[in-house]
């Protein structure tokens, strides 16, 4: 029987941690990783001003599905416009919009527990989103032509930005499962040492997490910010974005630490919710895929209880 469009891993997302390293690093001073904004537009007005508000430069990079609910043209046109502006990664949902055929499905490469009618809901609405993206070439051939890995130079640390993880655009290693699994660790401990980052951010998996890896003289963090255009805990309704910068923050952060004298955190998007309830709904009404497999969580948030 052949596997389910949605749960494979195509080879071409697979790049490895050694491509990391070959990377040069970009120099910023506040890095914000945005993951996972999924067209929510007032999560992207919500981020712009976060960062108009720090006391120096902030460097903006987009580490993939910044696309997803946003089918219709205008919504299309304009999330991409505006975060093609700054550094962009794509996910698997940018680097399955130009492909021929749905072998892949939306790309995620979902796990065995992931529910098959999920995956199944999933690709219905990657080919609704594929169908729109159609209309704008000029999009695709720039999201064609972006990376799936990118590194950055945060003060004494090297980054490593990353869609899924150290191996792969669709990987699931960096979820919050994953990274507390003991039998993991020897993995995530040698894609360090392979990457030749001291700070993996990512995002792909919906779910935040920051843990710590001992790495001999120093610690190595991977920080999953879950999804800048959702809720990320139950009965909250902010995205989530990373914050890495040589300065703490001044405002709100949820949870974070620092690294090599360099400061982590978790910075909630505190979005317009009505807005955005009644942008979500006008694509995607009661009954719809999209709706069936979100808008529970839109509006209560998901199972996933906040632990500091």
């Amino acid at each position: 029987m052949s596997e389910q469009a949605g749960r494979s891993c195509p080879l071409r997302y697979r790049y490895g941690a050694e491509a990391i390293a070959s990377l040069s690093a970009i120099e910023a001073e506040t890095l914000y990783v945005v993951g996972g904004l999924y067209g929510n537009l007032p999560a992207l007005d919500a981020i712009e001003a976060l960062a108009a508000l720090e006391a120096g430069p902030v460097t903006l990079v987009f580490n993939g599905d910044f696309n997803w609910f946003n089918v219709d043209d205008a919504g299309f046109a304009d999330i991409n416009r505006r975060v093609l502006a700054h550094h962009a990664i794509v996910g698997n949902v940018e680097a399955e919009l130009g492909v021929d055929g749905d072998a892949a499905g939306c790309g995620c490469a979902y796990p065995a527990h992931v529910d098959s009618a999920v995956v199944e809901r999933s690709n219905r609405i990657h080919a609704r989103l594929k169908e729109t993206a159609s209309h704008h070439s000029a999009v695709l051939e720039r999201l064609a032509a972006l990376p799936m890995i990118a590194c950055f130079q945060v003060g004494a640390s090297r980054v490593g930005i990353v869609h899924g993880d150290a191996e792969s655009l669709a990987g699931w290693r960096f979820d919050v499962a994953a990274l507390n699994n003991p039998d993991n660790r020897p993995w995530i401990v040698d894609a360090f040492r392979r990457a030749r980052v001291d700070l993996f951010a990512c995002t792909h998996t919906c779910l935040p997490a920051l843990c710590r890896f001992p790495l001999g003289e120093t610690t190595g963090v991977v920080i999953n910010n879950g999804a800048a255009g959702m809720p990320n805990f139950k009965d909250q309704r902010c995205g989530l974005l990373t914050r890495i910068s040589v300065r703490p923050p001044t405002g709100e952060a949820l949870y974070g630490e620092t690294n090599g004298g360099v400061h982590i955190h978790a910075l909630p998007i505190r979005y317009d919710h009505d807005a955005w309830q009644a942008a979500f709904l006008a694509n995607w009404p009661e009954g719809s895929p999209a709706w069936l497999s979100y808008y529970q969580r839109i509006m209560h948030g998901p199972n996933f209880v906040f632990a500091a």
